[in-house]
Formats: structure tokens, sequence, C-alpha cells
């Protein structure tokens, strides 16, 4: 009798066991299937945040400038009255209705912060370029060479220093642009003789969409809010 009431303890726990590990199975399959319906709930809820920005919310602003440049040295500018388009690497100079709001913005905001405009030929302390871009494709804006591939429309020459060449902070930006973006470059003119280099001493970059179909002086305004650093004293 001690031995069969030993095998039907034996045999209990084991029916109760394989009975527990059916329920635990069970109850891992619900857990299981439960979080797959939850989390395919979760994803066909999700939502896209940038599916529902604006033109002016999508847009980035980037500035750089040459951190051994003393700006309250500078006291005069002067401005292209022209832009350099490149269109997908094809580039060229253009003064359209856009360009013009383009360049009063920048003319405006460098007198705010104190700098004189002067004509070109009264050897002005700082000369300012802006380019606009059209380009379709992904890369890397890298401004210690940019104008070597584009020199012939913003020559050293323009400024009066024929025969030197751009030099610029080691920076870049990557952008991948499908409407367009803006440069707004400042360019050192008063050390260029002594420096052998007309230096970007600040560079501005707006890319985004809606660039070139929105308020100038806004954007403009953007990138000169955000250096506090240009300023006359």
């Amino acid at each position: 009798m001690a031995a069969s009431g030993t095998s039907f303890a034996t045999l209990v726990v084991i029916v109760f066991k394989i009975q527990l590990n059916r329920n635990y199975m069970k109850t891992t399959y619900l857990l299981l299937g439960s979080a797959m319906v939850l989390g395919v709930a979760l994803i066909s809820c999700t939502k896209n945040p940038l599916s529902k920005l604006t033109a002016e919310e999508s847009r980035i602003y980037v500035t750089n400038y040459d951190s051994s440049a003393n700006f309250s040295s500078f006291q005069t500018f002067s401005i292209s009255d022209s832009i350099a388009f490149i269109d997908n690497g094809v580039s060229r100079k253009v003064r359209t209705a856009v360009d013009q709001a383009f360049i009063a913005a920048v003319r405006s905001q460098m007198s705010a912060v104190g700098y004189t405009e002067v004509n070109r030929g009264n050897s002005p302390d700082v000369g300012v370029n802006i380019t606009r871009i059209n380009n379709t494709s992904t890369g890397v804006l890298v401004y210690n060479n940019f104008y070597g591939g584009y020199g012939g429309f913003y020559d050293p020459f323009y400024w009066g220093y024929g025969g030197f060449g751009y030099a610029a902070p080691n920076s870049f930006a990557t952008f991948a642009i499908k409407e367009g973006a803006l440069t707004i470059d400042l360019l050192d003119l008063k050390d260029a003789a002594v420096n052998k280099n007309i230096n970007i001493i600040w560079t501005g970059l707006i890319r985004g969409s809606g660039i070139f179909s929105s308020n100038a002086n806004v954007q403009v305004k953007a990138l000169f809010d955000q250096s506090p650093y240009l300023r006359t004293n």
C-alpha cells in the first residue's frame, strides 16, 4: 500500500505539473498575442509629426563664423547688386524681384547692427555675397572650398583683390535640397591685403520649403538674431 500510495501521489504531482505547464503556456501565448495586437494598434495609430509642419516650421537656419574675427573692428560694408544663382551645378548671376528682396533684407540687417554701407570703390571693411542654390540632390557644403567651384561669379577681383583666393573656417553643413537654399557670406576685405586672402568671417545658410516665396526680411533676420556677435560695438 505504501508503494501504491507513493505511486499515486507521484502521478498526481505529474498531472498537476502538466496542467500547470499547459496553463502557463496558455497564459504566455495570451500575453504575447495581446502584446502583438497592442503593438499593431500603436503602430497603426502613430502619427507622422513632419507631415504637419508648415513651410516656416520646416526651415533650418545655420550660421557659422570665424572665431578669430573681431566683428567690432569692422565699420563699413558693401553688398553686391546681384545674386549668384547655382541651379543643379550651373551658375550665373541673377537679379529677380526675389533676389532684390533678399539683398534689401541683408542690407537692412547689416545697418541695424551698426555697419555703414559704402560703395564698393570706397574700400569697405566687409563685402557681402549672396548665393541662391537650387538642387535636387543631397550633399555636403564645405565652406573652405565652396568658392573654388564658383569663383568666376564672385572672383576676388570683384572686390579689388585680383589674384587672391577665398579662405574660410574649416566647417561644413550637410543639406538635402528639393526646393532650394540661400547662403549669405561676409568677407573680410579690411585685412585682405595683409592676409593675402579674402577670409569668409561669417556664413548664414537657410534651407527648407518655400524660401523664395516667403518674407525675405523674416528669414534674414532669423540668421542675424542667432548671431549676436555681429555688432560694431
